[in-house]
Formats: structure tokens, sequence, C-alpha cells
């Protein structure tokens, strides 16, 4: 995957790989603010705004930073892409996301997502899904953190 032109662009012009890594954090920033957001509401922390206001907003904004990152992750990766799915860290973080991303359709298929939204009151198993999406994504954002360690 380095021979990529796109590789060799960010190799050979290191300008290109830390505009691509800043928004690569950038979008880890929209998609953890809105999400760990979205998820401290639905665990009461706040009342307002409304759920129903709040909630299809912050899931929207989470699922664009998710799509930004996924992109600008593989960006990054195509640099060195050998030596990235060797990295037991980032081979976490990979299960983490994905893990991130099916809790998150979980939650919002679930009756308790209905639920929350029309009466601002989230059931405990949407709670419970909640406080696991916060587990989820910062441990997906140590184990990035890791990647540069090992």
């Amino acid at each position: 995957m380095s021979e990529t032109a796109l590789a060799r662009a960010l190799i050979t012009r290191p300008t290109l790989y830390i505009f691509a890594n800043a928004a690569h954090i950038l979008s880890i920033g929209v998609l953890a603010g809105s999400i760990i957001l979205l998820d401290l509401r639905i665990l009461g922390l706040f009342r307002e705004p409304r759920l129903s206001v709040l909630g299809p907003f912050l899931a929207r904004s989470a699922m664009v930073g998710v799509v930004f990152s996924i992109v600008t992750g593989f960006i990054i990766f195509s640099v060195d892409a050998v030596e990235y799915a060797a990295n037991p860290a980032f081979l976490t973080k990979l299960g983490l996301l994905v893990a991130g991303i099916a809790n998150a359709l979980a939650l919002h298929a679930s009756p308790g997502w209905r639920v929350a939204l029309d009466s601002n009151e989230a059931p405990v198993p949407t709670r419970i899904g909640a406080a696991l999406s916060i587990l989820i994504w910062i441990s997906a954002i140590v184990a990035g953190r890791w990647i540069g360690f090992i």
C-alpha cells in the first residue's frame, strides 16, 4: 500500500502528512465530542436541551466524525500499511472502532432510543449502551495514541 500515489505524496511531502494527521485528529474530536455529549445526555447528566432536539443532531455529527476519521485514518495508514497492520495497538483501535460503531447502530435501532427521544428519559438498557459507548470511544482514542509507542 505504501507504493500508492497517495502514500508516495505523503512520504515525499511531509506537510501533506501533517495536514492528514491534523484532519484525523480534528475528525476524532468531532466524533468524540459529539458522541460523549450525547451519551452524557442519555445518562441524564443534564436535562436540557431535550433529547429529541439534541440527539439527532449529535448522532449525525458523530457519524460525520466517524466517516472523516476513517477516511483520514486510511490516508495515514497508507504511508506504512505493513507496520500498522502488525501493530497491536492499531489492531485494538480498529476493533474498538468496530465495537463503537456497532454499539451506536444497536443503540439507535433499539426501542429505547425512540422512548428516550419521545419522553426525554432514557430507559436503563439505553443508559447502559451510552455508558458502554463512552468507555469504547475513550478506549479507542487511548489505543490510537498507543500506536506510536509500540
